[in-house]
């Protein structure tokens, strides 16, 4: 349940079109629903503005559906991450409406139409097309979270050329999140060109000394840079909800 949702809950009962009782069985799973083995967050929505994620990651593919059919009976929009092709096999399998999104290893459900909240357009930029798994969660994340997202691929420092050849689609967008692998300059060159939050999001991709990520968060770490923030390797999922809560200010 959401702060729309909850007001408009209470008009209906102070209008006397839903009795105290009734209201109290809906609001009986607040603040969370109890499964055994989780424990489901329904004020997230309330206090954050999005419902819990669901990470597929380490969890079972029957947990992930049995979480997913609890939300969907609360008509929320669900978000699943880090989902492998087993996973995905077993979701699409439960025929509920869900949208799965290969690349982003991620699946989407629309319990309720998606509003565009965001002031702006969120733009997700890559360095390389071994980076797009991880842009491809921040896209779906900003997405589902109510926010217009453009993307821009494969136009790392390398190639610098292709890059300031797409300056207009840079100075369009309101928050841009930036994702590299092996030394992570991007962020810093896209940081110095624009006047909008940068949001790096360092990846595993890189040769040995590339540590699976840790010279390139260390890089947008120590950025010169000034409005640059950074994420997590390989989080694509944290640094588009943190676009979005931006692109709402």
């Amino acid at each position: 349940m959401d702060s729309e949702h909850l007001i408009k809950l209470l008009e209906q009962v102070r209008r006397g079109q839903v009795s105290a009782l009734q209201a109290v069985a809906r609001l009986r799973h607040l603040p969370f629903e109890d499964l055994g083995f989780a424990k489901i967050d329904h004020h997230r929505a309330m206090r954050q503005g999005f419902p819990e994620v669901i990470m597929g990651e380490g969890k079972e593919a029957s947990d992930i559906a049995a979480i997913v059919r609890a939300m969907r009976r609360r008509k929320m929009n669900i978000l699943v991450t880090r989902l492998d092709a087993q996973k995905m096999t077993r979701l699409r399998q439960l025929r509920t409406g869900l949208e799965l999104h290969i690349k982003a290893r991620a699946a989407t459900w629309a319990g309720r139409p998606i509003k565009i909240t965001g002031r702006g357009s969120i733009l997700v930029v890559c360095a390389g097309t071994s980076d797009i798994p991880v842009a491809e969660e921040a896209v779906v994340t900003a997405g589902i979270m109510g926010n217009r997202v453009e993307r821009l691929y494969d136009v790392g420092v390398a190639g610098i050329h292709r890059l300031l050849d797409n300056r207009l689609k840079l100075d369009a967008a309101a928050v841009l999140v930036v994702v590299a692998g092996m030394e992570g300059a991007l962020p810093s060159v896209i940081g110095g060109l624009v006047d909008k939050p940068v949001i790096a999001v360092p990846t595993s991709i890189g040769y040995g000394a590339s540590f699976h990520g840790l010279a390139a968060l260390l890089g947008m770490l120590n950025s010169c840079a000034a409005g640059v923030t950074v994420v997590n390797i390989d989080n694509g999922f944290g640094a588009g909800f943190a676009a979005s809560l931006i692109n709402r200010v």
